[in-house]
């Protein structure tokens, strides 16, 4: 099963901008838990502070899942929104 998420995962990361924006933040699956994607070069310290991701307030709700991914330190971590639903700041857990 991790071979097949890796390989998920390798092959969803061509498809990501590197510059932090909107943009970055692509939806992968859709539902009650929605997973998104997300690629940046900050580090994880600062994207688990309390409202990095609050511009997508509109679209993230508690439970949602971001798979982020560290392109100056090759490293994945799922983080978890704890606290978002049209408010804000948006909130997340580093479930890794």
């Amino acid at each position: 099963m991790k071979r097949i998420f890796d390989k998920l995962i390798l092959g969803l990361l061509r498809f990501l901008p590197c510059a932090f924006d909107a943009t970055n933040m692509n939806r992968i699956q859709a539902g009650t838990t929605t997973l998104w994607l997300y690629k940046t070069t900050d580090a994880l310290a600062t994207i688990v502070g309390s409202g990095y991701f609050s511009a997508h307030v509109d679209e993230l709700r508690n439970g949602d899942v971001i798979i982020a991914v560290d392109t100056n330190v090759p490293t994945i971590d799922v983080l978890t929104v704890t606290s978002a639903d049209n408010a804000t700041p948006v909130t997340v857990l580093n479930g890794t």
